[in-house]
């Protein structure tokens, strides 16, 4: 599940983001105040947004991006003095003081590219394993011998029992070579 996790060293800044941040439809954790509580939450969570600010009193933004576990990004506010020091292309800053319109149009964002981005996933296939090509190879020959079809019929076959029960060719594959046992 996708995750906001709000950071700001001054509690009540934190908790005026995410209250901000539930107003506008967004679900956020509760908010931290410390490099070492973001990171902890994160732990837990799969993945999402960090939204925080420049410096903790345990760390810099820099070291609390890169202690983050793979599938968080960093939305980063801070003053407009200091917009010129963060050159890192992986984090997204705005500036001080921040705008409702824009915060909430660079949120949207962030989670539209994370959707792209996991549907581009979703639609990549696996490459299979030695051993799950061999299960399959072998279903295709049992089915080719016990049921006289071709390769390339067997092969359908195990891909539309697949498509149809919702569990992967290799499972499939199994469950044929159980049942012909």
């Amino acid at each position: 599940m996708y995750s906001i996790i709000v950071g700001f060293p001054k509690l009540q800044d934190a908790i005026n983001i995410k209250n901000l941040l539930i107003r506008n439809g967004y679900d956020v954790s509760e908010p931290c105040t410390t490099g070492a509580q973001v990171i902890s939450l994160a732990n837990e969570l799969d993945e999402g947004i960090v939204l925080c600010g420049y410096r903790f009193s345990d760390m810099h933004y820099s070291e609390l991006n890169s202690y983050l576990p793979k599938g968080f990004e960093m939305l980063l506010i801070l003053s407009p003095e200091r917009l010129a020091y963060c050159q890192n292309n992986d984090i997204i800053c705005l500036p001080m003081p921040v705008k409702t319109h824009d915060l909430m149009n660079t949120l949207q964002m962030m989670t539209y590219q994370y959707r792209m981005r996991k549907k581009k996933e979703k639609g990549r296939h696996k490459e299979r394993t030695e051993e799950e090509k061999a299960i399959i190879q072998k279903a295709k020959l049992v089915l080719m011998h016990r049921n006289n079809m071709t390769e390339e019929e067997a092969h359908r076959y195990l891909q539309k029992s697949s498509m149809n029960s919702g569990t992967n060719m290799t499972e499939t594959a199994e469950m044929v070579l159980r049942i012909y046992d």
